[in-house]
């Protein structure tokens, strides 16, 4: 089969396709059949050796990747049986080793894939969706009724934690440039922020619930609107390691998340595909053979969407 090795952290040029043999699974592991992959924006960053690369950096190939759709070849789980489609975040945070043909899952990563999406939609909603879904639901614990902030609303996390807050009944506010107002109004928000020369610390705090994705200044600008009593949350990518300590001092519960694969909660995500509660948006489609354009187009932080390696 064919793989994707990083050679070691640095520009796309460390990417490597090269041949392997078909991984051998163990107790409790399927073989994936790879259909579509997910990028992600630790992805890029681990690749240039951030992000989850000093967890990697001594596995050799070391293979990165871990948003997967695909269908089960073979098994040993009694979860799924040969000839399912599934799809899920496989080993996060660790080896996930997705950016090839064939990948050796942890059957208690995956779900089964919804009739009504493509392999493309499945791909897309697995990282973005566990992490608003952990984010919202089982950390947050937003309840309806609650005014809740979405940074970043048009990016992979956003517009997924964006759907979700409105399906758990929260009043949504997101932001985004204003070119991209009208995506996020259309994904169920109730009012849109243009960030560009907002004045944060000017307005009243009336949040009770902050999904930072940014980071940097905007947990300042987050901790500025939330309501005492309220919570900010930051996933890595934002990740500011005074934020427990500013929140604090603002009467805020303020932390930062790191996702986690969980099959339990992939089908939880897959139900709300099936009815149609949440979409995922795929800005650009690349084959296999273009994992560095991939790479690339995710590096700009101007996707609106997800962006999806098909195989």
């Amino acid at each position: 089969m064919k793989a994707i090795v990083l050679n070691a952290p640095g520009g796309v040029d460390q990417l490597e396709y090269q041949d392997f043999d078909i991984p051998t699974i163990q107790d409790g592991e399927v073989l994936v059949k790879v259909k579509a992959i997910s990028i992600n924006p630790v992805d890029v960053k681990s690749r240039a050796g951030h992000g989850m690369y000093g967890m990697l950096k001594d596995f050799r190939p070391l293979i990165l990747g871990w948003d997967i759709s695909g269908v089960v070849e073979e098994t040993k789980s009694d979860k799924f049986k040969v000839g399912d489609a599934v799809f899920g975040m496989v080993n996060f945070p660790g080896h996930g080793k997705a950016y090839a043909e064939y990948v050796a899952a942890p059957a208690a990563h995956l779900a089964l894939k919804p009739a009504n999406i493509d392999f493309n939609e499945a791909a897309a909603t697995t990282l973005v969706a566990l992490t608003a879904w952990q984010a919202l639901v089982e950390n947050g614990k937003v309840q309806k009724g609650q005014k809740v902030l979405i940074h970043a609303a048009s990016g992979g996390v956003g517009h997924i934690a964006v759907q979700i807050a409105k399906y758990l009944g929260a009043e949504v506010t997101g932001t985004s440039s204003e070119k991209n107002k009208d995506f996020v109004l259309s994904l169920g928000a109730d009012h849109h922020i243009d960030y560009h020369n907002y004045d944060w610390i000017a307005q009243k705090r009336e949040f009770d619930f902050v999904l930072d994705t940014i980071g940097g200044n905007n947990i300042d600008n987050s901790l500025a609107v939330t309501k005492e009593g309220g919570t900010v949350i930051s996933i890595p990518s934002g990740l500011n390691e005074n934020v427990t300590e500013k929140a604090k001092a603002l009467g805020v519960n303020g932390y930062f998340i790191l996702v986690h694969s969980n099959g339990k909660q992939m089908q939880q995500i897959a139900d709300l595909l099936t009815n149609g509660t949440i979409k995922t948006t795929i800005a650009q489609k690349f084959p296999f053979s273009q994992m560095r354009e991939a790479h690339l187009q995710q590096e700009t932080a101007r996707t609106v969407g997800k962006i999806i390696v098909e195989l």
